[in-house]
């Protein structure tokens, strides 16, 4: 895939483009994450949809990360291995080793996920119940 200005990237790194607390991390990222090979792109780039094969019910609930081997990861998965490129990052990546520590992993970033509070966030709680511009 190629972003919008014709630049390849190794692996890609997809955030909801609506969600202001999302994109501030993107601008933050972007440039860290470019150093390691990936791009950037947001879930509602018509193409993201297309090539991770996911319906759209699905595709806003969490970030995703497309691995330069071709493999998707969403979520704290996501985030685990984005973490794991980044030298200064390292404490992070060595506590997801941890036996158990995953799952914690995994709700911490549902509970961020769910209580971002920006007016256009459109990712969903883990049921999905979350719509566009509804705060809880």
């Amino acid at each position: 895939m190629t972003d919008r200005k014709g630049r390849r990237a190794d692996g890609w790194v997809f955030y909801d483009g609506d969600c202001e607390f999302c994109q501030a991390l993107a601008r933050r990222f972007r440039s860290t994450l470019a150093k390691r090979g990936f791009g950037m792109a947001p879930l509602q780039d018509p193409r993201v949809a297309v090539l991770l094969g996911l319906p759209p019910d699905l595709l806003l609930q969490e970030m995703r990360v497309l691995t330069p081997s071709g493999d998707v990861l969403g979520g704290a998965q996501a985030v685990t291995f984005l973490v794991g490129k980044i030298w200064w990052a390292w404490p992070i990546h060595t506590v997801a080793k941890v036996p158990g520590m995953r799952p914690l992993l995994r709700a911490g970033y549902r509970w961020v996920a769910d209580h971002r509070h920006c007016s256009s966030c459109t990712v969903g709680a883990s049921t999905g119940s979350r719509q566009k511009g509804v705060k809880r």
